[in-house]
């Protein structure tokens, strides 16, 4: 699941994909691994990585976001820090990536690098009960939306169905089954599928690939 040092995280809005960079990020450094999470949602998202900040801290993540996190402008400006994801390769980088055209535009100043290392995957965050990618033309259409802004292609699928406090392993299996028929149709594997740590266990003797993941806000553990 760690194969690669760069790691982004695009997704439609509410698909949680700001929840799985985090916890993707915490999971390297759970193994050893050194990890920056870079914070690229310039948009106004449901919940941005600084809202976990001390989670990370505590985690030995670093966190680098817009100077303008947590306040009222909204504009693509980077921390000069950033560079460190293309300057710095004995560090790994998750990278959490707004899916509109100011989003885009932050990862240009990037991706030309990126691209060159090629030690990165771009993954497509879907939970099948938001109703955008509640079907599998729905998702597609997301899919192609994002790429054509980013111009950035995925290389892979994350299943992040849930149902919030309600999610039970029904569901992940479905998200999962989901996932894999989409990939079908767009020549992409599904990555691995986000498990709260309660469903772990049974998750794992059913699906070869799983995320553990913990609810985060504002910096503690729900």
């Amino acid at each position: 699941m760690f194969d690669k040092r760069v790691v982004l995280f695009m997704g439609h809005y509410g698909s949680g994909k700001t929840f799985c960079a985090v916890n993707y990020a915490l999971a390297l450094a759970k193994n050893g691994k050194p990890v920056t999470i870079y914070d690229l949602d310039i948009v106004n998202p449901y919940f941005r990585t600084v809202d976990a900040e001390e989670t990370l801290k505590k985690a030995g993540v670093e966190l680098i976001v817009s100077p303008y996190a947590e306040t009222n402008v909204d504009i693509p400006a980077m921390n000069a820090a950033s560079y460190k994801m293309v300057d710095d390769r004995s560090r790994y980088a998750v990278l959490d990536i707004g899916g509109d055209d100011r989003g885009a535009l932050a990862l240009g100043r990037f991706y030309e690098d990126i691209n060159k290392e090629n030690d990165f995957d771009c993954l497509f965050v879907v939970n099948p009960f938001r109703p955008e990618t509640r079907d599998i033309d729905g998702a597609i259409s997301v899919k192609n939306e994002i790429e054509t802004v980013s111009r950035v292609p995925f290389t892979g699928i994350v299943n992040n169905a849930n149902l919030g406090k309600e999610t039970n392993i029904k569901d992940i299996l479905y998200g999962k089954g989901f996932c894999e028929k989409l990939g079908e149709k767009v020549g992409l594997k599904v990555k691995f599928s986000a498990v709260t740590r309660e469903l772990c266990e049974t998750a794992k003797e059913k699906i070869d690939k799983v995320l553990s993941v913990d609810p985060i806000k504002y910096g503690d553990w729900l």
